[in-house]
C-alpha cells in the first residue's frame, strides 16, 4: 500500500494519507473532478489494515460535491472492519457554524468514528 501526498492547490487541499493510519485533509476542496480527487482515498481507506486511524480534517472550504464523497469516505472508513478505532480532528474557524454542523451530520451517520472539533482564530 502506497502513501498518497499531494501538494494543495487553490482548488485542491493538501492530502497525505500514511498507510500507517495518519490521514490529514487541509485546505480547499473545489476540485473539477470530485472522483478523480476523492475516489482513490475512498479505495485507500477501504485497503488500511491498522489498529488506529486518526484523520485531520481542515478544510477552509469545501463545496457540495466535496462534501457527499466526504462523507462517503468516512463511512468507507467507519465500515473497515479492520479498523478498530477511528478519530476525526475536525478543525473549524471560530464563528464558522457551517463546517461544526457538518460535522455534527457527518458523526450522526457514522457508527464507530469519534469526532474532535478543534477550533482554531479567525484569520485576520
Amino acid at each position: 500500500m502506497e502513501r498518497i501526498n499531494v501538494e494543495s492547490t487553490p482548488y485542491l487541499p493538501l492530502i497525505d494519507f500514511s498507510p500507517e493510519g495518519k490521514l490529514k485533509l487541509e485546505g480547499r476542496s473545489i476540485p473539477e473532478d470530485v472522483c478523480k480527487l476523492y475516489d482513490p482515498l475512498i479505495a485507500f481507506v477501504d485497503e488500511l489494515s491498522v489498529e488506529e486511524v486518526s484523520l485531520d480534517i481542515n478544510l477552509e472550504y469545501f463545496n457540495t460535491s466535496s462534501s457527499k464523497k466526504l462523507l462517503e469516505l468516512l463511512r468507507h472508513l467507519d465500515a473497515n472492519t479492520k479498523v478498530t478505532t477511528i478519530k476525526v480532528n475536525w478543525y473549524f474557524e471560530e464563528g464558522d457554524d457551517d463546517s461544526v454542523e457538518t460535522a455534527e451530520i457527518y458523526e450522526e451517520m457514522l457508527h464507530r468514528v469519534d469526532f474532535r472539533y478543534i477550533q482554531y482564530a479567525e484569520a485576520a
